[in-house]
């Protein structure tokens, strides 16, 4: 297992390498991650019997990112019109319907897919076209990424006390510390190419491993309500494709509203 891990983790890093200085690759790149984590994340809510709208949820989805791409903004928070056309259509599906039941519980399910995996991980596209934003993009990578290989690390080695018992059995208090101290060194690491001192990088690292962890978590919480033990297998030895993006989903949009405050 730990083989089939270090060599999906090569090809990862590989893939990322190979397209990240490109911002329209980049991007293209991210479009097909979301694109993956949605298909994995309506699977899981369809074993649960949820009459979710799947291909609709992916293409609406694709959307969101293909418009920061191509630099679709005719209006300040632009994003939300395709928000509120997926809700729109969703309402108008449920015309066709047979029955009522379940209604509330479809077009919830199919929205927050969208939300989550689209709308929070497309976040990475925009900070990679801010002014800077391959350095900022490495960053936030490095420090939320090696927060989790920390806390597998340190939390297979020495983890004695559960986390979160309830939701992640194997996640631990000294796995969570250890992804923490991995996230400062990997900011620190950043410092060459950050136009930032090192307690604002040490803020950053913090919070970020924080908001990391808590998007793993969240992940697991899915997984438990679904009863899978990962997303999908298109990553042997890590999972799927949700499984890798999931400590993103929270670092990703919080960052990115942290730059743009600071950015003029």
């Amino acid at each position: 297992m730990l083989i089939k891990r270090i060599i999906s983790a090569t090809v990862l890093i590989g893939i990322i390498a190979g397209v990240i200085f490109l911002d329209w690759l980049c991007a293209l790149m991210a479009t097909l991650f979301i694109i993956g984590g949605l298909y994995e994340y309506f699977v899981m809510i369809e074993n649960k019997g949820i009459k979710i709208y799947k291909y609709f949820g992916i293409g609406m989805g694709t959307i969101i990112p293909l418009s920061i791409m191509l630099r679709f903004e005719p209006t300040k928070n632009w994003e939300l019109l395709f928000i509120v056309l997926a809700l729109f259509f969703l309402i108008l599906m449920q015309f066709k319907r047979r029955d009522n039941q379940g209604v509330i519980v479809d077009i919830s399910t199919t929205l927050f897919g969208i939300l989550y995996v689209s709308w929070f991980f497309s976040f990475i596209i925009k900070i990679r076209y801010l002014p800077g934003g391959l350095g900022y993009l490495v960053a936030l990578l490095l420090i939320t990424k090696l927060g989790d290989i920390g806390a597998f690390l340190i939390g297979s080695k020495w983890g004695k006390h559960p986390l979160l018992l309830r939701i992640s059995p194997k996640k631990t208090l000294e796995g969570s510390i250890g992804g923490l101290l991995f996230s400062i060194l990997g900011a620190f690491f950043c410092k060459s190419f950050l136009p930032f001192s090192y307690i604002q990088l040490l803020m950053i690292a913090i919070g970020l491993s924080i908001l990391g962890q808590l998007g793993d978590l969240s992940e697991s919480l899915l997984k438990r309500d679904c009863q899978v033990k990962d997303s999908g297998s298109i990553f042997p030895g890590m999972g799927g494709v949700l499984d890798e993006i999931d400590s993103l989903l929270f670092s990703a949009p919080v960052f990115y509203f942290y730059l743009s405050s600071i950015i003029k």
